[in-house]
């Protein structure tokens, strides 16, 4: 059923000084009034019967009904929300966590214990000449390191270099 819900609102304000009214004055007296059309008694009786009218019981069950769908659309919407604020809540804690795990990484000292520079003439045989392939291995081995502090660096680990 479609309820006029502004037509039925206008006629209950129309009704309700006039039901007012006529709630004050015993039954004998309006029934005898009435007889004389034009008078303010003869317009709340109008005015009270298109309420009537409007208002009869499929009208109050149709707004019933209405009413009753509507709280259930709250209840699930309700229900909806405390699901999204648990979600919300589950992410925002992982998210602390993910931050506190990268915090702890970040403070971390990362130890590198290194071998000794003068270490690759142990590595090659007498014929060659070990003082400049050692001086070679030196080169090689700090411009590695220095690579390889830069990148620790550049992800945020602290170092720590051990001989």
């Amino acid at each position: 059923m479609s309820i006029d819900k502004q037509a039925l609102r206008e006629a209950a304000e129309k009704a309700k000084g006039s039901h007012d009214r006529l709630s004050v004055m015993p039954a004998d007296d309006i029934f005898d009034i009435s007889q004389h059309e034009g008078t303010q008694l003869d317009a709340d009786i109008a005015a009270v019967n298109v309420f009537n009218e409007a208002a009869n019981p499929a009208t109050v069950l149709a707004l019933l009904d209405e009413l009753e769908a509507a709280e259930k659309r709250i209840a699930s919407l309700n229900e909806k929300l405390v699901d999204c604020r648990e979600i919300v809540s589950v992410q925002a804690t992982g998210r602390r966590e993910l931050r506190q795990r990268i915090a702890e990484l970040e403070a971390r000292t990362l130890t590198v214990k290194l071998p000794p520079r003068a270490t690759a003439a142990k590595y090659v045989d007498d014929s060659f000449d070990n003082s400049d392939l050692a001086s070679i291995y030196n080169v090689c081995r700090l411009e590695c390191e220095m690579k390889f502090i830069d990148a620790c660096a550049a992800a945020g680990i602290q170092l720590k270099v051990e001989e």
